[in-house]
């Protein structure tokens, strides 16, 4: 589950990381409400104000502006509210501005004061060790900077069985060229920072920049956070924080049916019971020459209620160009499975695109012969691979 900015430094700040103070808005006269109490509580002049949406790269799409007055922040509010931001981590058609952040200004004495700095905390899966990733070069993409000057990237691996140690700490400061205050200040944040993202059950904690100011302070100036979405019921308190409206609204109301749903860029739609099973159907689609339009697992009860939900959701994308059922029936019998297919199409006036039916295991030759005499228009087939190339022979 992703988080917003706003969120995710609130998060931070719960866990002892210093932040840039700032105040969520949903209109305008709340932002200049939020300016002015900001104001109060911090002394700030300026107001830095940031689009709140699920994306990154922000700023290059107009979603971060410095306002000087209140009236700048006004007609700021006014274009940022309900624009439709693009960037290079949205679709073509960019992501509706609901919300911005009216944050404090950091950089009071001077940009050229200051010293920006790139951190995350994710999993290395190869090492199964969580690492901390950071570098000198922060305010910028990590991979323009991966791409071109990789050395000025630095790995910090941690052991699951020992944690953070205060060695490791002093020596990302240390690579950071921090001494004195700003080096006492970075081994605070590393340690508090790390604490968020394992009591929290983070799969990412990506902080850029991390800003050394004038006076050696170390805070997070953003904040992109994405929780375990398995880990939720450890946290209750964090199911409040889910925005709907960011995600796919197609994986959302999949989500209330119960079906593990990811809408992909192709035109061939996916309905497969076992998520192992869902990504090889996708492989052999894309090697027959087709694109994949969706992971869609249905779970171990392939009936006809799931099945219907699960057409539904895959004709809303018109994108689909053909179906691809293809269901092993270990626990669940494929007659059954055929049936519900049956009775799911006969349910549903608008199913227009060519459907590829494949289903093995218990009862496969009924359920064949159940699709072959259904008077529906169906291709039943018995191999993996003759589904695939007669999906890419279709589209």
């Amino acid at each position: 589950m992703n988080l917003h900015e706003y969120q995710g430094k609130d998060l931070l700040a719960s866990f002892g990381v210093r932040i840039q103070r700032g105040l969520v808005a949903s209109n305008t006269e709340q932002a200049i409400q939020q300016a002015k109490k900001l104001q109060l509580e911090t002394n700030t002049n300026f107001w830095v104000v940031k689009a709140q949406i699920h994306a990154g790269g922000r700023g290059k799409g107009g979603g971060v502006k410095l306002a000087k007055s209140i009236d700048e922040l006004k007609l700021i509010s006014n274009e940022m509210l309900g624009m439709y931001l693009k960037t290079p981590q949205t679709s073509k058609e960019g992501k509706l501005v609901n919300q911005i952040l009216i944050a404090e200004d950091v950089y009071y004495s001077g940009a050229e004061q200051c010293s920006e700095f790139y951190m995350s905390v994710l999993l290395n899966r190869s090492t199964n060790k969580n690492m901390i990733m950071y570098s000198t070069e922060g305010g910028v993409d990590i991979e323009t900077v991966a791409a071109k000057t990789p050395h000025l990237i630095f790995y910090e691996e941690v052991n699951p069985n020992i944690g953070l140690t205060e060695f490791q700490a002093r020596k990302i400061a240390f690579n950071l060229n921090l001494k004195q205050k700003a080096f006492k200040e970075m081994i605070h944040f590393v340690k508090s920072l790390y604490d968020a993202y394992i009591n929290s059950d983070a799969s990412l904690f990506e902080i850029n920049p991390v800003l050394k100011t004038s006076d050696s302070k170390i805070l997070a100036v953003d904040a992109k956070v994405t929780l375990d979405n398995n880990a939720l019921f450890r946290h209750k308190e964090y199911q409040v924080l889910r925005d709907k409206r960011e995600e796919d609204p197609l994986e959302v109301e999949a989500a209330e049916y119960g079906l593990n749903f990811i809408k992909l860029d192709g035109n061939v739609g996916c309905i497969v019971n076992g998520a192992g099973l869902a990504m090889a159907t996708m492989d052999i689609i894309k090697m027959a020459g087709g694109s994949p339009a969706n992971f869609l697992d249905v779970g171990g009860t392939a009936d006809a209620k799931r099945v219907e939900k699960a057409f539904r959701i895959i004709l809303k994308d018109p994108e689909v160009k053909a179906i691809l059922i293809n269901i092993f029936g270990g626990i669940v019998r494929c007659d059954r499975v055929a049936q519900g297919i049956i009775d799911a199409y006969k349910q549903i006036d608008n199913i227009n695109i060519p459907l590829i039916v494949r289903l093995e295991g218990t009862n496969a030759n009924e359920a064949k012969k159940l699709i072959d005499q259904s008077g529906l228009k169906v291709d039943s087939v018995k191999l993996l691979q003759e589904a695939a190339d007669k999906v890419a022979s279709i589209i």
